[in-house]
């Protein structure tokens, strides 16, 4: 057992996890400082989930740093009250957005929604895009579809309005106490109203302190030449590990 008094171990701990460990104590309390940090972070989590994405500001941004046309629709949650306390109504398009989509023959729809995190969006969609578009070359894009207050089944009646194979949903996720702006993307083949999440695949934590723009670009590139040659997605389709260590012997 290592002879490191704790407060060394607890630094050397700290190093590898944004995660509360070795918090310190004054008698039976915690720190004022630890306390203090677990509010921020508490209240920047709440601050993510009820911050608004403001879409036309947005879409004229991703349509200028990816020069892909930007289509901007609502889900069926009047509000974001309503999005929160109805799950189900995120995972539909009102009737103006339905009406919007042109139907068309597409390899790949991408998908955008503010989720439970506006912040994620605003800061890693565009810089992820730049990343993942030069890895689709040969592929036909839908324009792209930016949805205000939708969830990630959104994608499925998207993806099927608009006549597209796949579909991507890139999202901003549930923050969490060390992460309040992190970015999700789920993969759909043959997106249609009904497909389950066991049908999806997921890579989440994008963002500056988790999954690089370009590991995440790499990883959804896999996925998509993967799931277009074997037709599928979801829990039959595995990820490639990328830079693994080698194997080594007598571990």
């Amino acid at each position: 057992m290592s002879n490191q008094p704790p407060r060394e171990l607890a630094v050397k701990l700290r190093s590898f996890t944004p995660a509360r460990v070795g918090l310190g104590r004054t008698g039976v309390s915690q720190q004022t400082r630890d306390l203090l940090e677990f509010q921020l972070a508490h209240a920047q989590a709440r601050d993510a989930v009820h911050a608004r994405l403001y879409t036309a500001a947005f879409a004229a941004e991703m349509a200028a740093s990816t020069g892909l046309p930007v289509l901007r629709v609502h889900s069926a949650a009047t509000d974001r009250a309503a999005y929160l306390q109805r799950p189900d109504l995120g995972r539909r398009l009102d009737q103006a957005g339905r009406a919007s989509l042109p139907a068309g023959d597409y390899d790949l729809a991408l998908v955008v929604a503010d989720g439970l995190s506006a912040i994620a969006v605003e800061r890693h969609v565009c810089p992820l895009l730049k990343e993942l578009l030069p890895q689709l070359e040969g592929w036909r894009l839908a324009p792209l579809v930016l949805v205000e207050l939708g969830r990630v089944a959104v994608g499925d009646e998207i993806g099927a309005a608009l006549g597209a194979r796949m579909s991507v949903v890139l999202i901003g996720e549930r923050p969490g106490l060390s992460s309040p702006d992190s970015l999700g993307a789920y993969i759909t083949w043959e997106p249609r109203p009904g497909r389950t999440d066991a049908e999806r695949n997921c890579i989440s934590n994008i963002r500056v302190e988790g999954l690089s723009y370009q590991q995440a670009a790499t990883q959804l590139s896999d996925y998509l030449n993967e799931g277009r040659s074997r037709r599928l997605t979801g829990i039959g389709l595995k990820e490639r590990s990328h830079d693994l260590p080698e194997h080594t012997a007598n571990v």
